[in-house]
């Protein structure tokens, strides 16, 4: 075989550096194990200056969904995670979509064949046997076929996958920066597909032709693909290539027995944040699933990106399954929702406002500020807030407040003194709405709560509000505090 092709390959691959790469196939949304998977490899290469490769894995055309890579880039966008060179942006080692890479894997897998690390099997099998190589090796004729038998059947036009030779003999062992050193027995290894009948190749084979020749020096994936890592290696040393560094994670589990899944209708990324998590809390939850920060930040749970890329050591991951707590997710977002500076707040809650109050008349950036400190979750607005749109009918119970020491005959006597000054005002502000109430409460020898809880109940028709008597009235206005006052001392007034 001539091999021009190969040399003018390896001459293109980039030496001296870190290099990641995060592999998606675009058969959905993005879960929140691949968002792992995506945020440990960016981080990688970040801290050690590296580059950050975004590759698309769509070889297996059957399961690919429309309009998933896009679903991909924009989580990956979402999220910061740039990449240096893929598939929009280019780079060095390109294509970066592996079906426009096809010509390649042939040659490699010819030429590994040549070496004796492979050979072509004619048998006639299941295409799932052919991705799995699930079968008996020593029942597989073509392992010992002549290079003149194969010369003849290829020549006669069979179909034929190829498949890796695996030793039958001795061990093969594989260091793992989580897992340390694995031995296995060979012969517990399967000789595995590397080219399909259709001159595809398989996740696997693509998998180490791909991170070769793109330099890549580290690979995060999940620990699944664990059992196949003494393969890959047999492949890496068959070609002569350096072995990379590998990092298995281990699964994130929904509970101690069983892996998240989208069919169980675990949540995605983009599940999350329809739920109202922000990015960023969601980002800094599941870099603390299967990892933890060391030293002086062990104690640490909060981590803006870049702090991570700092913080970030492989020694950090955990061989344990990490389990996705929701609730933890939510305490953590709540959090962030908090630090957020008012002006990304409204911004962020804006659509949920809007959801709740589609009056006009509502200032939402008044409404905003009740809402921050009290949320898990951004979907909690609507019906925080949908009182401000129209006032829901609501029981004369709500006006007993036993603090407050309010019922509905001493309510009905406040809501009565509140009207005439409310009517004499002529300016309409937080300032003169809550002076107004304190002196009112003052001048009848009441406490606040007796006029702040009859107020807030009238023109809320809630027993809990964000904000309270004086942010209400201010934010519903003049016009429609005293039509919803009136109102209450309506429902309050017994009937003759």
């Amino acid at each position: 075989m001539d091999m021009t092709w190969y040399d003018e390959l390896e001459a293109r691959i980039p030496k001296g550096t870190v290099r990641t790469r995060f592999a998606p196939s675009p058969t959905g949304y993005m879960h929140v194990g691949n968002l792992r998977t995506a945020l440990y490899t960016w981080l990688i290469a970040r801290k050690n200056k590296g580059t950050f490769i975004f590759r698309l894995e769509d070889t297996d055309q059957t399961r690919q969904v429309e309009g998933a890579t896009e679903l991909i880039y924009r989580t990956m966008n979402e999220c910061g995670l740039t990449h240096d060179e893929g598939p929009d942006v280019g780079g060095p080692v390109g294509p970066y979509i592996q079906t426009q890479r096809r010509g390649l894997y042939g040659k490699y897998a010819q030429l590994l064949a040549e070496k004796g690390h492979a050979y072509y099997c004619f048998c006639e099998k299941a295409e799932s046997e052919e991705e799995s190589g699930d079968f008996q090796r020593g029942e597989d004729p073509c392992r010992s076929l002549t290079p003149q038998q194969v010369r003849d059947m290829l020549d006669q036009g069979k179909p034929y996958v190829i498949r890796q030779k695996i030793p039958q003999e001795g061990t093969t062992t594989f260091s793992d920066a989580s897992f340390g050193e694995i031995t296995v027995e060979n012969n517990t290894l399967d000789d595995q597909v590397l080219l399909k009948r259709d001159g595809l190749p398989t996740y696997n084979f693509a998998n180490v032709v791909d991170d070769h020749l793109m330099g890549i020096t580290h690979v995060v994936r999940g620990s699944e693909y664990l059992s196949s890592a003494p393969k890959y290696n047999l492949l890496y040393e068959a070609f002569g290539w350096e072995i990379p560094t590998y990092i298995h994670c281990s699964p994130v589990m929904r509970d101690a027995q069983h892996k998240m899944s989208k069919r169980h209708g675990d949540p995605s990324y983009e599940d999350l944040r329809a739920q109202g998590y922000l990015t960023d809390a969601i980002l800094n939850y599941v870099a603390l699933l299967g990892w933890s920060p060391r030293g002086e930040l062990a104690e640490q749970e909060f981590f803006t990106l870049e702090e991570l890329v700092e913080a970030f050591d492989i020694t950090g991951i955990s061989k344990s399954p990490a389990i996705f707590d929701l609730e933890k997710l939510k305490y953590f977002n709540s959090e962030y929702i908090k630090k957020l500076s008012p002006e990304a707040f409204l911004e962020a809650a804006l659509p949920y406002l809007r959801e709740g109050i589609r009056s006009d008349s509502i200032d939402l950036s008044l409404v905003a500020p009740l809402v921050q400190t009290r949320l898990d979750t951004l979907t909690e607005i609507p019906p925080m807030v949908d009182f401000f749109d129209e006032l829901p009918a609501y029981g004369n119970d709500l006006y007993v407040h036993k603090k407050m020491k309010t019922n509905e005959e001493n309510s009905l006597e406040a809501l009565k003194l509140v009207v005439p000054v409310f009517e004499g005002m002529t300016e309409w502000t937080y300032d003169t709405v809550h002076d107004a109430l304190i002196d009112l409460a003052a001048a009848n020898e009441l406490k606040n709560g007796r006029i702040m809880w009859p107020v807030r109940v009238a023109v809320s028709g809630k027993p809990t509000t964000p904000g309270g008597a004086v942010e209400l009235c201010q934010i519903l206005g003049k016009d429609e505090t005293l039509r919803r006052i009136h109102k209450g001392i309506e429902q309050l007034t017994p009937q003759a």
